[in-house]
């Protein structure tokens, strides 16, 4: 084997020499780059996949604050539908009550101006009175042509009441 390694001209020396060389080289490299480098890749993987993990995880809780926020909003929907009701059947009590008292007001004028009307009629009438009695009088002294003083007071009170109620 000595020939074949001369013939072809290797020193066995000189290979065993870079057989270590390259064997100690290998260590070091596994130990200082290889292992290094495969840590560094193991962490940077694990950091890529804790990533998509909590990307997913956002993702999943991004839909879920979405349906939230959409029952959320169903929800006061619902609620302002039920105070625009609520509202609307307040109005419209508070409608029928104002109604009501503008009802209650009008009769109570109403009867205020039947009670003024009234009052003001039976105020012409006495003042009707006076002066029928008075015509009366002033007739009854002419046609009688007595003094004033001793015409009768109950003649023309009788008078007077037959001028308002004639042929009874």
């Amino acid at each position: 084997m000595q020939q074949l390694f001369d013939q072809l001209g290797i020193d066995w020396r000189l290979l065993l020499s870079q057989a270590v060389n390259f064997a100690l080289l290998l260590v070091i490299l596994r130990l200082f780059v290889y292992k290094p480098l495969l840590k560094l890749l193991r962490d940077r993987r694990a950091r890529i996949e804790g990533g998509l993990t909590k990307a997913a995880e956002a993702d999943r809780r991004l839909l879920e604050v979405d349906e939230i926020g959409k029952v959320k909003i169903r929800e006061a929907e619902m609620k302002a539908v039920g105070i625009i009701k609520k509202t609307e059947g307040d109005a419209k009590v508070l409608e029928a009550k104002l109604l009501a008292d503008a009802r209650r007001k009008e009769e109570e004028a109403l009867r205020n101006t039947d009670a003024v009307l009234r009052e003001e009629a039976e105020s012409a009438r006495r003042e009707m009175a006076r002066e029928a009695a008075t015509l009366v009088r002033q007739a009854i002294v002419r046609t009688v042509e007595l003094a004033p003083e001793h015409v009768d007071d109950a003649l023309i009170e009788r008078a007077v009441k037959e001028a308002k109620h004639p042929a009874a």
